[in-house]
């Protein structure tokens, strides 16, 4: 049985408040006997990032790895095994370097916790990266994993969210900033020569917010291709790459926040005001295979001849190849926004309960938010959690906001691909 979303956040604070109260003192204890052998190495060599729940965020923390390896570091990270695939994209990390949690069972999550433990030490991790946001899981993975330079985010004199004395270097999360920003701060501290209180005091400019991009195997693209153009074929419609432009919609978000979906029926919605602007055009509802029959609902709502179910169709390693044979996407706030960002494909993300200005897309992407009062609702202060069941800030965006958008992103796409 798969553990939900709200089992793992009971769990984390349950049980993990306590371990972490109980872990400080010991992780202090072994940092002074260590510290009687010998100091913390200078530099980082052997760098471990932990980052388990988000697979948008291994795209947005790609920036701060380039940084750290380019500083001479070889790079660990620890994910989530369901997640393990989002950092194929760019394989910034050697594939042997990846550790894994299987998070789809109690038993083994806590199996390969202990393993990892293991691992980390055999492996001589000296400095590690907690990227999550104040969860006490990953706190604990910290402090004891061996390593004896430990950086993350640290609540100072904030209330809530307590996860313990496990970190060495202490930076501020600062909510006003870019994450990929906060997540360069992070290296700022780990390499930083002097202990600060907080880190990290750097002016980080916009010019190291840079996205390198996935290299596509030709034969991958034609095969993601001739996908394309079979299932075309099959359904009636003509689809000459060159001739009809291909855009993909992408209804569906993870259950680790359903407060950012957009409703279905827009989505079917959109789908109709696209085809009737532009009705030579294919249209691909894209998912993941469990998504089929959500994403054939949206379809069949819709009731459009050039609007395929694509859902389960590519694999995740495939996903670059179909965002660089596409014109635009239009997608929830979710991981495709920032998969995509490693490809030139050009994008609408829809926002509610979250802030593009703190977690947009850093490709070509348009960014939709209503800027309710009440939004963003989910934050680190608050667990990523929201008591709302009326979302509100996404209802408000209309479809002809997104049709907009749309035509700008496919104006630029066409004067890019020089139609």
């Amino acid at each position: 049985m798969t553990i939900s979303v709200n089992t793992m956040r009971a769990i984390d604070h349950w049980v993990g408040v306590p371990l972490c109260a109980i872990a400080s003192p010991l992780v202090a204890v072994m940092d002074g006997v260590k510290n009687i052998f010998g100091s913390e190495p200078e530099t980082p060599k052997k760098l471990l990032f932990i980052e388990l729940s988000e697979m948008g965020s291994a795209i947005l923390v790609d920036p701060a790895m380039r940084n750290a390896q380019a500083r001479g570091a070889e790079l660990f990270f620890l994910i989530f095994k369901s997640n393990r695939a989002s950092l194929t994209l760019l394989n910034t990390v050697k594939p042997e370097n990846i550790f894994t949690i299987d998070s789809s069972s109690l038993g083994g999550l806590i199996k390969d916790t202990l393993r990892f433990l293991i691992i980390a030490r055999r492996h001589r991790i000296d400095t590690v990266i907690d990227l999550e946001l104040f969860s006490r899981f990953t706190a604990l993975l910290t402090g004891l994993c061996g390593a004896r330079r430990r950086v993350g985010y640290h609540i100072f004199h904030g209330e809530g969210l307590w996860r313990g004395f496990m970190l060495t270097r202490k930076v501020h999360y600062n909510p006003h900033i870019h994450i990929t920003k906060n997540f360069l701060s992070l290296i700022h501290a780990a390499f930083a020569k002097h202990i600060e209180v907080p880190f990290s005091k750097i002016q980080i400019p916009d010019s190291e917010v840079r996205l390198e991009q996935a290299v596509i195997n030709p034969t991958v693209l034609e095969n993601v291709r001739e996908r394309i153009e079979k299932l075309a074929n099959e359904a009636g419609v003509e689809y000459i790459p060159g001739k009809n432009r291909l855009i993909l919609i992408n209804p569906n978000a993870s259950d680790l926040l359903p407060q950012r979906r957009w409703a279905q029926q827009r989505f079917s919605e959109l789908i109709q005001g696209v085809h009737q602007q532009y009705p030579s055009d294919l249209i691909l509802i894209t998912g993941s295979p469990a998504e089929f029959a959500y994403v054939e609902k949206v379809r069949t709502v819709a009731n459009v001849k050039n609007a395929l179910n694509f859902a389960g169709q590519v694999s995740f390693a495939e996903l670059p190849p179909l965002y660089t044979l596409s014109d635009v996407m239009v997608t929830n706030d979710s991981g495709p926004g920032h998969f995509s960002a490693v490809t030139p494909l050009r994008t609408v993300v829809l926002f509610g309960p979250e802030t593009p200005a703190l977690y947009g897309s850093i490709g070509n992407s348009i960014a939709i938010t209503a800027n309710l009062a009440c939004s963003p609702c989910v934050s680190a202060a608050n667990h990523r959690k929201t008591p709302c069941h009326d979302n509100v800030c996404m209802q408000a965006i209309t479809v002809a906001q997104v049709l907009e958008k749309v035509a700008i992103q496919l104006q630029d796409a066409d004067q890019a691909k020089g139609r």
